[in-house]
């Protein structure tokens, strides 16, 4: 499988933290939508901030205690932690810090693949 369906490959440690990172990424980016509608129309709705803030919070406080389990299993020391801690806190902090990790060597098997892009085969 390739592409975004990897994101749903729930397999390994280091995997699940990439799809709840990402997830809450994805739930930010619904409460700043909400928050649009709520206070840039002069008659906003608070619909979105309804749905999404609770959404929002509920898949923050999973993300810290997916970071934090992540940290013990793949031995990460305590500046890693407190990055991928922090990283929860601005928007789309928590993929930043996925990427970052990835690059760095922090991802287990997501840091191993190659850096170099091989040809696609012809067989």
């Amino acid at each position: 499988m390739g592409g975004m369906a990897n994101v749903f490959d729930l397999s390994t440690t280091a995997k699940r933290f990439r799809f709840v990172a990402i997830l809450e990424a994805l739930t930010w980016l619904g409460l700043l939508i909400g928050m649009a509608f709520k206070y840039l129309p002069a008659d906003g709705n608070e619909i979105g901030v309804k749905i999404f803030g609770p959404i929002h919070g509920g898949v923050f406080v999973l993300y810290l205690l997916v970071s934090l389990w992540t940290a013990r299993k793949l031995s990460w020391n305590l500046v890693t932690t407190f990055w991928a801690l922090v990283a929860s806190v601005p928007p789309f902090g928590t993929v930043v810090f996925e990427v970052w990790a990835a690059r760095t060597g922090r991802m287990a098997e997501l840091s191993r693949t190659s850096t170099v892009k091989s040809e696609p085969s012809l067989v």
